[in-house]
């Protein structure tokens, strides 16, 4: 144990050395807590919309008035034709170009249906998707409010029946969009940092020297490790809490779930992270190879988290890829206990799954550690 304290106070004093520290600990993760959040919107707003009309009936009019008031668009133009507006999309001056067609009106009131087209930049699929599902929003209430005007009925001289429904969005009533980003862009900076400071942690000792001089003590190898890991589990907890003080202040986040829970899982899964970048910095002879080893994980554990794609939309072999990935727990616990209010029982499967990778990558970082006993 005596040796333990002595490494664990080694790590501190090396760690309070460095003057770029601190701020790491303190500014960095605000600053990109408060650009992710903002940055990392998945709302469409501003679709660039041509409108081709070639009804000109009141009715048309009417549909033009109740587009133009919704805000989710920007009414670039009237083309003239089908053609100019064909063009317009091809050169991207708009996104979509919604056409009525001649005798639009005199169609819907004859033969009780009216056609309109929709031609869709689909480059960007969110944008080109979520866009028309505004769009056909709009025109379904426009038809509602027709058939209702024109009083139509049924053979048996009863008026349509109309389904109404009406939802409740819970857990997040009014879609903030920070309140869904926030908590798992925080989970992600807090296990990214520690990861890539312990990764360059055992291979800077090996470049400067002083790992020689630990190898001649009577140090173990697990006691080496777990000296490694303690100190950066405490940084990861002071991350953490200014992050969850930073996201309260600036964004408001809902905390429905107990803290607690959220520091516990915090614990078991920066275990398992520190474990790993303890294994590849022992693999690794420079700080730079370190680097790069690191990216890699780290770039597949950021995509396949569900932070910006929900994983239930991925193939079935990725979602089977995910189980192996922390950030993807941290992000489903964040947001399950502050958002939800999930208490310990509901996220048991998150602690099981990482406290197995907290073992195992911190088995292969003993064993990985070069030192002759």
């Amino acid at each position: 144990m005596q040796r333990l304290l002595y490494i664990i106070q080694k790590e501190f004093i090396q760690i309070f050395r460095n003057k770029a520290m601190l701020p790491m600990m303190t500014v960095v993760p605000i600053v990109q807590l408060i650009i992710l959040s903002y940055a990392a919107s998945n709302e469409v707003k501003d679709v660039r919309l041509a409108i081709v009309n070639e009804d000109h009936t009141a009715s048309a009019r009417l549909l033009i008035q109740k587009i133009e008031a919704a805000d989710r668009f920007i009414l670039v133009d009237f083309p003239a034709s089908v053609a100019q507006g064909d063009e317009m999309l091809q050169t991207g001056e708009v996104d979509i170009v919604l056409t009525i067609p001649s005798q639009f009106e005199e169609h819907f009131y004859r033969d009780k249906k009216g056609n309109i087209q929709l031609l869709v930049n689909a480059i960007n699929g969110q944008q080109a998707s979520v866009g028309a599902a505004y769009l056909n929003i709009i025109i379904q209430s426009f038809n509602q409010e027709l058939r209702s005007d024109l009083k139509m009925v049924s053979k048996g001289g009863l008026s349509p029946a109309l389904i109404n429904t009406p939802s409740s969005n819970w857990y997040n009533p009014d879609l903030n969009f920070k309140y869904f980003m926030a908590p798992g862009i925080l989970g992600e900076l807090v296990t990214i940092l520690v990861m890539l400071l312990t990764a360059m942690n055992v291979v800077r000792e090996r470049e400067i020297g002083t790992i020689e001089q630990i190898n001649v003590t009577p140090i173990k190898k697990w006691q080496f490790i777990l000296g490694k890991l303690i100190p950066f589990l405490g940084i990861g907890l002071v991350l953490m809490t200014v992050g969850l003080t930073a996201a309260k202040l600036l964004f408001d986040i809902p905390m429905q779930g107990s803290l607690w829970i959220i520091f516990a899982y915090c614990v078991v899964n920066l275990s398992a992270v520190l474990g790993l970048g303890l294994f590849i910095s022992n693999l690794s002879d420079t700080q730079q190879q370190a680097l790069f080893t690191t990216f890699f994980f780290v770039i597949i554990f950021i995509l396949m988290s569900g932070l910006f794609t929900p994983i239930e939309s991925m193939p079935k072999w990725a979602q089977y890829l995910t189980i192996p990935n922390p950030i993807a727990h941290f992000v489903s616990v964040m947001r399950s206990v502050l958002l939800k209010g999930s208490n310990f029982w509901d996220v048991i499967y998150h602690f099981r799954v990482t406290v197995v990778l907290a073992v195992l990558f911190n088995t292969l970082a003993v064993l990985s550690y070069r030192k002759v006993e």
